[in-house]
C-alpha cells in the first residue's frame, strides 16, 4: 500500500468534506463537484442526465493531462464537449479507482 498517496487521498477528502459542509465525500461525490467547477454556471439543481454529464467532464478534465482527452469547446448553453485521444487500459476496477484518485490529486493539486 501506497502510504503517501492515501494520506493525500485522505487530505484531500477532509478539505473538500470540510469546504462544503458535507459528510465524507466519496470519488463520485468529488467528480460532481469538479464537473460543476468545470462547467463554471451559477450554482443551481442539475437533472439527472445534467448530473451524468458533470461527471463525464470532470473525468474528461481530469485524465486529460494524462493525453486521454482534448476539449473540443463549448456548445451553445456552455457546457464543454470532449473527445477521446487514446483509449483507457484495460484496468482491474482497484487500478481504475487508483487512476481516477491520482487524476483527481493532480487536478487539484495543480490548480
Amino acid at each position: 500500500m501506497d502510504l503517501a498517496f492515501e494520506k493525500r487521498w485522505r487530505d484531500l477528502v477532509t478539505t473538500l468534506s470540510k469546504r462544503f459542509d458535507a459528510g465524507t465525500l466519496d470519488l463520485n461525490a468529488i467528480l460532481f463537484l469538479i464537473g460543476v467547477q468545470e462547467l463554471g454556471q451559477h450554482a443551481r439543481e442539475f437533472k439527472k442526465d445534467e448530473k451524468v454529464a458533470l461527471m463525464h467532464i470532470a473525468i474528461c478534465v481530469v485524465l486529460m493531462p494524462y493525453g486521454y482527452y482534448q476539449e473540443l469547446g463549448r456548445d451553445a448553453d456552455g457546457w464543454p464537449h470532449f473527445e477521446r485521444v487514446k483509449e483507457l487500459p484495460p484496468l482491474a476496477s482497484e487500478e481504475q479507482e487508483r487512476l481516477m484518485k491520482e487524476a483527481v490529486l493532480g487536478y487539484f493539486e495543480t490548480a
